[in-house]
């Protein structure tokens, strides 16, 4: 065995040996090699230098970052708006940001080529949600319910071209109310522009109206016009756009892009520039080519009956039937509506903001059958409200007013004027955070006590609790009101009673 050893111990030295001592074409084979990784090292190493000179920092085009005074007026903005569907008997929902790439083609018409799509993941074509509608209709098929009245607040993504000023971004905010379910005709939808009504009266955002139509009556002028039925959804989607661009131009992409005859495109120009309110509906009934058509009778008999209960909610007056609108989505199948504010005298020192329309919806019947195997369909109705428009309104509010914005909820800050009191102010803290007080400290052993009240002016902090040696001795807490200055001493066992009663009272 010692031997067996001695002759493997001598073969391993001959094999290193000959791995030590390369030949010399080897070695400056390596000498060359060597050369090479350090001048790649070197490389490597000036290369991020040259890369981050040229490299810019920001956040993609058509999305944005929010300081946290801005969270703060869209939390206000997005609570508002919650507690509204809330208070009409709105469930939770949430959906993935993503969705089979199939669940979303054929579902919004020409908008469908603002959709983004992901690459290959896992051998599943996906894309980011465009909106909140259609994973709500795959949803509810998927979990074949046939009733359900939901809210849900999620961002969507749109490939299109961004105009931040107006509130237009790529990635953005939604906040959508849905009645699903089969009701009795108008109920639900005279519900939805109940919500758009106290939404955007709740937010204070200035003098606004509701255009109402149905899609119905659009194919039905479309129909009497003299539209083929092939072009329906194409006319309509350029029909949406008479909010952005003139008739004139309207009616030339019909003509010269879509290939519309030029007396059709002028028939329609008749219809589109009518607006007014019931007695309009009254009118179109007596018209002699809508009142043949069988779709737009049941559409102005649909609108006629929505009026009605729209006058017992008391909104009527904010409600407008306007031939014009369109809602260019194909899931359209009923009354759709768009809320659009109106620039008023008072708001003349205001820079007009265009931000277009902040509340929009209608009737799709059936896009949840579109899901469905069976083809069984749903009768929905919704709302979206547009959260970034009127952010972007009531942001530059506050920047001609000059309005101030408080980017924390804390009530109570915890200070000394002494030092080595870290954990006595540790203990006092603990204390109020126990109690549901909303509390803060400077992360210092030994702060000065001016910092401490500059910080609590700066911030906005109402009260600040004071503990030092006297305290200490006299078993009390001196408690300052920031804003008067004033200062009164608590017995240390009353302090969380009373600083909850300041806190009500204030």
């Amino acid at each position: 065995m010692p031997q067996l050893a001695l002759l493997y111990g001598r073969a391993w030295a001959a094999l290193f040996g000959q791995l030590r001592r390369p030949p010399r074409a080897v070695c400056i084979q390596m000498v060359h090699s060597r050369s090479q990784v350090a001048e790649a090292v070197l490389t490597s190493q000036q290369k991020p230098h040259q890369e981050k000179s040229n490299f810019i920092i920001k956040t993609p085009k058509g999305t944005r970052d929010l300081s946290p005074q801005q969270m703060v007026v869209r939390e206000k903005i997005l609570d508002m708006v919650v507690s509204c569907f809330k208070r009409h008997g709105a469930k939770g929902l949430d959906t993935p940001a993503f969705e089979l790439k199939e669940m979303l083609t054929e579902k919004y018409g020409e908008d469908s080529g603002l959709i983004y799509d992901l690459k290959d993941q896992g051998g599943e074509l996906l894309s980011l949600r465009y909106d909140l509608t259609v994973p709500f209709a795959r949803y509810l098929a998927m979990n074949k319910l046939k009733k359900m009245k939901r809210y849900h607040v999620g961002k969507v993504w749109r490939r299109e071209s961004p105009t931040i000023v107006q509130g237009r971004y790529r990635e953005f905010c939604q906040c959508d109310f849905d009645i699903a379910g089969q009701f009795d005709p108008m109920i639900p939808d005279a519900e939805c522009l109940k919500i758009i009504c106290e939404i955007l009266s709740g937010l204070q955002l200035g003098d606004f109206l509701i255009k109402v139509n149905d899609r119905r009556i659009l194919d039905g002028m479309f129909a009497v016009c003299g539209v083929p039925e092939s072009k329906f959804h194409a006319i309509c989607s350029s029909i949406d756009k008479l909010d952005k661009i003139s008739w004139k131009d309207v009616r030339h992409e019909m003509v010269a892009k879509k290939g519309l005859a030029p007396e059709v495109a002028d028939q329609i120009g008749d219809y589109v520039q009518c607006h007014g309110g019931v007695s309009l509906v009254e009118q179109m009934f007596q018209d002699p080519r809508l009142s043949q058509n069988k779709q737009a009778l049941e559409g102005l008999g649909d609108l006629k009956l929505l009026f009605e209960y729209l006058t017992l909610f008391g909104i009527a007056e904010k409600i407008s039937f306007d031939l014009s609108l369109a809602r260019g989505l194909d899931y359209y199948t009923g009354v759709i509506y768009e809320a659009v504010l109106l620039q008023t005298p008072a708001q003349a020192e205001e820079e007009p903001l265009n931000v277009g329309s902040v509340a929009a919806g209608g009737r799709y019947d059936g896009l949840v059958g579109m899901f469905d195997p069976k083809g069984h369909k749903v009768p929905c109705v919704g709302l979206s409200i547009g959260v970034e428009r009127i952010f972007s309104i009531v942001e530059q509010r506050m920047k001609t007013f000059g309005e101030k914005v408080r980017t924390t909820e804390t009530q109570v800050f915890v200070a000394t004027p002494q030092k080595n009191f870290l954990q006595e102010r540790l203990k006092l803290i603990a204390e109020l955070w126990d109690a549901g007080i909303k509390a803060e400290l400077l992360y210092k052993n030994n702060p000065k006590l001016l910092t401490q009240l500059h910080y609590c002016e700066n911030t906005g902090i109402p009260l600040v609790v004071i503990i030092g040696e006297q305290e200490l001795k006299e078993g009390v807490i001196k408690l300052r009101l920031v804003a008067s200055r004033e200062e009164v001493a608590i017995k240390r066992e009353n302090l969380v009673a009373e600083i909850q009663k300041r806190l009500s009272e204030s």
